[in-house]
């Protein structure tokens, strides 16, 4: 289960803080109408990832071969993972010049979050096998990962919203530049887990993993 937890923090804190559409509008937001616009974005994830999880989950569980199956995803997965470790790791600082977005900011969140691939891609192949192995092990450890995740994911942007109605140079600073490359490096070892356990997944190696 601190495995479990252990994931969902940094997988949460990491696509929280990673530039992107929906990171974009969180910062456009608080710029132009204030930290609570940004907030009501950050928390848009609450209501639209949910059917993107069942969705997910039930198609893994569904396919036949699910072993094998299950093995080729987390290879796709440990191939997404790099991808968001790469760009965290060349991260040198969000612009803070983006267009401001309209008003209706939890609607315009949930709109933003269901148009990005991202979530979609992330539950596919990284979040819902990870969900179904610790369930399988232990039905707690699932749900500490997705607690976990989801506390990191929407505290995050709640911390981005404010802090960016309070000082627009953090995100252009040092600061947000080390603690991006960190999590890129975390997520860089997290993806090299991924790849050994769909070599497991494959029987390749050993399949406790």
């Amino acid at each position: 289960m601190i495995a479990a937890l252990a994931t969902g923090i940094v997988l949460g804190l990491s696509s929280g803080l990673s530039p992107g559409p929906f990171f974009a509008l969180v910062i456009s937001q608080s710029l132009r109408h204030g930290a609570r616009e940004g907030m009501k974005v950050a928390v848009a994830p609450l209501i639209t990832d949910a059917p993107i999880i069942l969705l997910s989950a039930l198609v893994l569980t569904r396919l036949s071969n699910f072993q094998v199956v299950l093995g080729v995803i987390t290879l796709a997965g440990a191939g997404f993972v790099s991808y968001l470790a790469y760009e965290s790791l060349r991260t040198a600082g969000f612009d803070l010049t983006v267009e401001a977005a309209q008003p209706k900011s939890l609607r315009t969140g949930v709109l933003v979050n269901f148009l990005n691939p991202h979530p979609y891609l992330f539950w596919l192949t990284v979040g819902a096998p990870i969900v179904l192995k610790a369930w399988a092990e232990n039905p707690l450890a699932g749900v500490f990962f997705l607690a976990s995740f989801y506390c990191c994911l929407i505290g995050s942007k709640i911390v981005v919203a404010a802090a960016t109605a309070r000082s627009r140079r953090f995100f252009a600073g040092s600061a947000y530049v080390c603690i991006m490359r960190l999590l890129g490096a975390l997520l860089f070892l997290f993806a090299m887990m991924l790849f050994w356990n769909a070599l497991g997944f494959l029987g390749v190696v050993g399949s406790d993993v």
